[in-house]
């Protein structure tokens, strides 16, 4: 029979804090890891509120690494990045904060390059097709619907 490790409030404040040191997590991800340590409820509650206390969990902290990585890397739209973060059970303000972290320059000249890139690279020759292709793209990373027929439009004739 496999036994299953057991963990001290102590030894999973200590795994924990190197858990967040490694990478920003929301609230969210630290309660689910606690559970799989198969920790009681109270004990996650002392853990979540010992890494508070000592800035290893910062909710506002994490939506803003969040959304500036994933719009930087990965091209997010705002749309993903708002249902994404609501996944998470990132609170309004954080997420509203988090938004605060790209210019609308940044927003527009990277959705522009975004589109004109994918643009060229689709081998499509009806431009129907062409047109759906680039749209269902577009709108997939969460960018905003107005901004990608208008993009689309302008891009395939």
């Amino acid at each position: 029979m496999k036994s299953i490790k057991t963990y001290t409030v102590e030894e999973a404040k200590r795994l924990l804090e190197n858990y967040c040191a490694y990478q920003e997590r929301c609230h969210k991800e630290v309660v689910k890891k606690l559970q799989g340590m198969r920790m009681i409820p109270e004990a996650i509650d002392v853990v979540v509120v010992h890494l508070l206390e000592h800035d290893f969990l910062n909710e506002t902290r994490f939506a803003k690494t969040y959304v500036r990585g994933k719009f930087r890397v990965k091209k997010w739209g705002k749309r993903r990045l708002e249902l994404e973060l609501k996944k998470r059970e990132i609170s309004r303000f954080n997420r509203l904060e988090a938004f605060k972290e790209i210019s609308e320059a940044d927003y527009l000249s990277t959705f522009h390059a975004l589109a004109e890139k994918k643009a060229e690279s689709i081998r499509e020759t009806n431009p129907l097709k062409k047109k759906k292709k680039l749209a269902d793209y577009l709108l997939y990373r969460g960018w905003e619907s107005h901004l990608v027929y208008d993009k689309v439009h302008e891009l395939i004739k």
